[in-house]
């Protein structure tokens, strides 16, 4: 399968590693507007500098693909996702599906009416910590979840767009953790209630800083405390999870580590679930069986549409100070 990448700086690099590691996929052509990116990269991956083209338009008209891979910053998603899906080519798009509500629709609608597949890169489902924790809740002896307490603390320093965004935080990171939600919950939120703010201490122009209550259905709680500016002991970027169940508790921590506790009893390392791929390579292969082989994959657009509406309604609550019914 040939594909054309849009966007090769930045979170590109994650996936040029993986195409050029795939025994499967393989590249027609590139989109970078950017002329000392190109340069770079070119350098470090020996890319064919003449099949990169300043927009997926010029691409198209140039190389022959089989789809395209959308790695470009939020507010362009809409944009480059319905070009290719207009020339009948399906996506793997990177996370947000879009900056907007609105514009996400957009895409989902353009794939419903094409029947093209437009997919998520969701890939923090697809990591150790996450799968050994999915694991671990499925275990018998643990019983319903009742209640979830998940803590984010980074202090990353990107420059760039995630600067100037109004809620860098909920909308570029705590997209993962919700879908996350979804993933390990196996249902969707009822209502969501939350507040934001910003440190004076901040690097970033919107609010870095959140606390959460989301119900889900079935009267399942989770407790969500995060920030991307803090300054002290930074946490995985998978977070901190607490999951109280029925007979004892599931917790992952310590850079993913997952442990187990039954009352009365010592807490117990779960031996990590090992998937052959992980990450943007699992992903990767993901779509190139659902486009190739027709597999449906988990995290289309249509379904992660449900994630991105916890965002929205999340930020709708921190302007409106109410609680905000789900239209996940």
């Amino acid at each position: 399968m040939k594909v054309i990448q849009v966007g090769i700086g930045g979170m590109g690099n994650a996936w040029l590693r993986a195409v050029l590691d795939s025994p499967n996929v393989e590249y027609a052509g590139f989109v970078e507007i950017n002329d000392a990116i190109a340069a770079e990269q070119v350098e470090r991956y020996g890319l064919d500098g003449s099949k990169i083209f300043k927009s997926l338009p010029d691409a198209l008209a140039a190389v022959q693909a089989d789809a395209v891979i959308n790695v470009t910053p939020p507010q362009f998603h809409k944009e480059v996702s319905i070009t290719a899906l207009e020339a009948g080519l399906p996506v793997l798009s990177e996370k947000p599906l879009a900056d907007s509500f609105d514009a996400a629709l957009a895409i989902v609608e353009k794939a419903n009416a094409t029947g093209l597949l437009h997919m998520v890169g969701q890939n923090r489902r697809y990591m150790v910590g996450p799968q050994t924790l999915k694991h671990a809740l499925s275990l018998p002896q643990m019983g319903a979840i009742g209640s979830v307490a998940v803590e984010f603390f980074r202090g990353p320093h990107f420059g760039g767009f995630r600067d100037e965004m109004p809620y860098p935080l909920i909308i570029d990171m705590s997209i993962h953790h919700f879908d996350l939600m979804r993933f390990f919950l196996e249902r969707d939120p009822v209502n969501v209630f939350g507040r934001s703010w910003n440190p004076p201490w901040s690097w970033y122009k919107g609010d870095a800083s959140a606390s959460l209550t989301l119900e889900f259905a079935g009267r399942q709680f989770v407790s969500y405390a995060a920030s991307w500016c803090s300054q002290g002991r930074e946490m995985s970027w998978n977070g901190e999870w607490r999951f109280e169940c029925a007979n004892g508790t599931v917790v992952m921590r310590d850079d993913d580590q997952v442990y187990t506790q039954m009352p009365g009893q010592e807490e117990v390392l779960v031996e990590p679930v090992q998937p052959a791929r992980l990450g943007q390579p699992y992903l990767l292969q993901e779509f190139y069986e659902a486009v190739v082989e027709g597999k449906p994959p988990v995290t289309t657009c249509q379904d992660n549409l449900k994630s991105l509406a916890i965002v929205f309604d999340v930020i709708k609550s921190f302007e409106t100070g109410q609680v905000v019914k789900s239209s996940a």
